[in-house]
């Protein structure tokens, strides 16, 4: 059952925020001097296909507003834009007739001001009727039998094998931290760190896979929240990059991987991918095998890459018991090349990334044919304004889960999540454990 948590995360928002006093909304920047508002005539930001928008766009300076003439682009989301337009801002304010669509999608304002010298620009999507939205992604007919020998011949090829080292300098009274290898098959392993509450007893595990990029496990103890609330969280990376290696070592490293996300799509068999898709359920079959897993409560947690990989973990394993995701990448990834939006990593706009055979492959590995096969609870978040993951594709996502599902929709938002939004993910797991 569709259930809209806002009020809820609402006053987890003012919560926290209290908590933690130096949080700042991005969307007022911080120790800027101008701020932009947008806000569409519709409270949700959403209209049925063929009911027309209009935006009042604010503009001030030191808080105070000011007269300005503003450009504005039309544009389908990430697609060219098909109008331009000014209009003239006075006592700091103007409406725009965004106009409408004729079918699901959502239509992205793009806002220039030139004031004092200074360009300022800013952005406003606003959607229609985007719970009718359908991917183009084709399904393949051997989807289920290629990811099913996948996972077998890793486990045949690399039973269960993997260190833990504790670390002393993220441990304390409450929680132990670990660092983890773990080998995901032959030829690859992965790290992450792993913590868990001191007090012995069974607990909830919770699988956080990483955002996109070449990066080291970033600020490890920054959601420790999970452990101090009896959970045991395990964070990984999926490069196979120890995080205590030096930061020099590191950069030499990363140059290696800089396009891991283009690597091998010319094959199902090859695709970089398709080993870090693996690693995620051989972390499930380590978690589960700790003595403290409860036996019951398998999770899986992320934003963007990481949440895309939440929820391909969830439909691939079904042990997992509930996914939480941000925003998911890897979302119709062939978007561009039917016509329409396609999401991170936006593929089918680099040259060269357009060929039937790396068409084909992406199939494989999209998020949307994997949402099709979710049975387990859901819940996503997503922001309009995402020009990263672009809520055309959270909402093909969205759309194709059957099973029980929640949302917290945060039309405002960019591609980022609040803390206190994260700190409500791990609140919402904590209420749903079985």
């Amino acid at each position: 059952m569709k259930r809209y948590s806002v009020l809820l995360m609402f006053c987890l928002s003012l919560l926290f925020t209290m908590k933690s006093v130096h949080v700042q909304a991005e969307n007022y920047p911080y120790r800027s001097d101008i701020l932009w508002t947008t806000i569409p005539n519709h409270a949700d930001w959403l209209y049925k296909a063929g009911e027309k928008a209009t935006i009042e766009v604010t503009f001030l300076k030191y808080g105070i507003p000011r007269d300005c003439e503003v450009e504005f682009q039309l544009a389908q989301d990430m697609l060219k834009p098909f109008k331009n337009g000014k209009v003239h801002l006075k006592n700091g304010r103007a409406k725009i007739e965004v106009g409408t669509m004729n079918k699901p999608g959502f239509l992205d304002c793009v806002l220039k001001a030139n004031v004092d010298g200074t360009v300022y620009t800013h952005h406003v999507k606003v959607g229609f009727s985007p719970e009718k939205l359908t991917p183009t992604t084709k399904n393949p007919s051997d989807f289920d039998i290629f990811w099913q020998k996948t996972l077998q011949d890793a486990r045949k090829q690399q039973p269960l094998e993997y260190t833990m080292k504790k670390v002393e300098r993220y441990s304390d009274q409450e929680i132990d931290c670990y660092l983890v290898k773990l080998k995901v098959d032959r030829t690859h392993s992965v790290y992450a760190y792993l913590t868990k509450p001191t007090k012995k007893g069974s607990y909830p595990v919770v699988l956080c896979p990483p955002g996109a990029g070449v990066k080291t496990i970033k600020e490890p103890m920054r959601h420790s929240y999970y452990a101090r609330n009896g959970m045991i969280r395990m964070e990984m990376e999926i490069h196979g990059i120890n995080p205590e290696l030096s930061e020099e070592d590191f950069k030499d490293v990363r140059s290696a991987f800089s396009e891991y996300l283009d690597m091998g799509l010319d094959n199902r068999e090859n695709y970089y991918m398709r080993h870090v898709y693996t690693a995620c359920v051989r972390a499930i079959d380590f978690l589960t095998s700790l003595d403290e897993w409860d036996g019951k409560n398998t999770i899986v947690q992320g934003g963007s890459q990481g949440g895309a990989l939440s929820l391909i973990t969830a439909a691939l394993d079904k042990r997992v018991t509930l996914s939480v995701v941000n925003h998911p990448a890897l979302s119709e990834m062939a978007g561009y090349a039917n016509g329409g939006t396609g999401g991170y990593p936006h593929f089918v706009k680099k040259n060269g990334m357009q060929t039937p055979e790396k068409i084909k492959t992406m199939a494989y590995y999209d998020v949307v044919n994997f949402a099709r096969r979710i049975t387990c609870p859901v819940y996503m978040t997503w922001g309009f304004n995402d020009n990263t993951c672009p809520p055309t594709t959270s909402y093909m996502v969205w759309n194709l889960l059957q099973g029980p599902k929640d949302s917290l929709i945060t039309p405002i938002n960019e591609h980022w999540t609040s803390d206190a939004t994260e700190y409500g993910q791990m609140v919402y797991i904590k209420n749903h454990l079985k």
